[in-house]
């Protein structure tokens, strides 16, 4: 009769095999997971934290777009409303991602897309790090040309390794959108 293989120890040397892992004093697979991890941390830290800006981004361009149709269709000039009335129409158009204290908007008319200023403006900020510049409003008349731009500074969170999102002087990033169009005739 042929003898068959004792495997009632199959499991015991398994269990050796890893319990002499566990006891292994070497060290050199947590140095070589430390020195793995802090920049694979850092570059999944950046990866996310460059991509909630691009969204936030995105979000203020179909925000601001949605909100400037009013003024294109003539429906903000004929009824009279204000900046903060404005403001206020955009913060409603905006999802939960805004404080809409912080919204800054700036419209202005022209006669030709030619004269059209359509640059980032530079912000002014007071001691205490308020913005202090002063917005226009001018929804112009039918067939003006119009430049629609809404302003937001997103908190930027200091990445790891020294990268940084910001482009103001305190810390933020000035989010931008900007829309020119011509108004229809109303």
């Amino acid at each position: 009769m042929a003898l068959l293989p004792d495997r009632s120890r199959a499991p015991t040397r398994a269990l050796c095999s890893a319990k002499s892992y566990a006891r292994c004093n070497s060290g050199a697979s947590a140095v070589e997971f430390a020195l793995i991890a802090a920049p694979f941390l850092a570059l999944l830290v950046a990866i996310l934290q460059t991509a909630v800006v691009f969204f936030a981004g995105r979000v203020l361009d179909e925000t601001t777009e949605q909100a400037s149709r009013y003024i294109l269709t003539g429906q903000a000039q004929t009824s009279g409303m204000t900046q903060a009335q404005f403001g206020d129409y955009v913060c409603q158009k905006s999802s939960s991602l805004f404080s809409c204290n912080n919204f800054m908007i700036n419209v202005q008319n022209y006669s030709s897309f030619a004269s059209a200023n359509t640059s980032t403006p530079t912000l002014t900020f007071d001691s205490s790090g308020a913005v202090t510049n002063q917005w226009a409003w001018s929804p112009g008349n039918a067939g003006d040309i119009v430049i629609v731009q809404v302003m937001y500074q997103w908190p930027i969170i200091l990445g790891p390794l020294g990268f940084n999102l910001s482009n103001l002087s305190n810390g933020n990033r000035l989010l931008v959108s900007t829309v020119a169009l011509k108004t229809e005739p109303y």
